[in-house]
């Protein structure tokens, strides 16, 4: 019942941090007059495209203007900006593992943040959050605003292993196939879906990569000094996951190539045999082209062996073509 109420004014999830790794639900009525103890500190998760979610942003949430705008744009990227008064601005994107859509279509969060509170936005759900929430209920999520940032990106980045592993091994089946049978032909189709979704991929993870570095050098005050580890291993992940579709579009380019190669070399066989047997019947077609000229004093038009005489001279030049063929190597 709480939850339908939240969802009807936009807000997704309401949760106040503990502190200690729990958080409780809370309203969007009880917003108005809530206090926050001294560890405690406001997640708001609310779905951007709700008109009552933007008026609210924009009336009541307290953000300056530039902030609201930026939160709200149609189209972004993976950015980080820091805002006076020790506050930032984040935007990340996840795999999108909703039905009927293609993963590397990545879901956009838009993140507002300070030390007593997040405020973040999406357009479509994003399956990170509820491993969140899920790790908030068993009292072992995170205690502060930075935690809370690090532990959404950490289940955006682990998403990104399971569709990465997923394209290599597509690539992986189409290699074994030209190893194991020299006449195989790849999946055409398969390749360029794989680099189109590599192409898509890196797109969004190399400007987050980059994020992850600049928080681990980060100079808010309210970041935890020990939290710098995780996001310098949450960068070397995704410099590693770059690294393999930087190598998957390499190796679909060698599939691509081979099949290339594969298909000139098919086409060459067709065209030298197709040669072989016009120059084998070219002698031929000269000679009976000749002894049909409707002229007189043809050879052989009044003699009752003549069809006989032909036939062996056509026999005897195609006999002398197979043995010179042959002993050029043409056949």
């Amino acid at each position: 019942m709480q939850e339908q109420d939240n969802l009807q004014w936009g807000l997704v999830h309401a949760y106040v941090l503990d502190g200690r790794g729990g958080a409780r639900a809370v309203t969007r009525a009880e917003l108005e007059d809530l206090q926050l103890g001294d560890e405690e500190s406001i997640w708001l998760h609310w779905d951007r495209g709700h008109p009552l979610a933007q008026t609210w942003l924009r009336e009541q949430s307290g953000l300056s203007r530039f902030s609201c705008d930026l939160l709200l744009e149609e189209n972004t990227r993976p950015r980080l900006l820091a805002l006076p008064g020790n506050e930032l601005l984040l935007f990340l994107r996840g795999v999108n593992l909703n039905p009927d859509a293609q993963p590397e279509d990545m879901v956009s969060v838009r993140i507002f943040a300070d030390a007593k509170r997040t405020i973040s936005l999406r357009l479509r759900p994003l399956w990170a959050t509820e491993e969140l929430i899920a790790q908030l209920e068993k009292g072992s999520g995170p205690k502060t605003s930075a935690e809370l940032i690090l532990y959404l990106a950490h289940y955006l980045t682990d998403r990104v292993d399971a569709l990465v592993s997923s394209l290599s091994e597509q690539v992986d089946g189409q290699e074994e196939h030209l190893d194991a049978d020299e006449r195989y032909m790849p999946e055409h189709g398969l390749m360029l879906q794989v680099r189109r979704r590599a192409a898509g991929l890196r797109r969004f993870l190399a400007p987050q990569r980059d994020i992850y570095a600049q928080l681990a050098r980060n100079g808010f005050s309210w970041f935890v000094e020990s939290d710098t580890n995780y996001w310098n291993e949450l960068n070397n992940s995704l410099t590693r996951y770059l690294e393999e579709l930087e190598l998957i579009r390499e190796r679909v380019g060698l599939v691509l190539e081979s099949e290339h190669r594969r298909l000139s070399e098919k086409m060459n066989r067709t065209m030298y045999r197709l040669s072989i047997i016009t120059g084998f019947f070219l002698p031929m077609s000269f000679i009976t082209g000749l002894l049909g000229v409707n002229v007189g004093g043809l050879p052989g038009v009044s003699s009752d062996h003549g069809f006989m005489i032909a036939c062996a001279l056509i026999g005897g030049v195609a006999t002398f073509q197979w043995w010179l063929f042959r002993r050029l190597r043409w056949l």
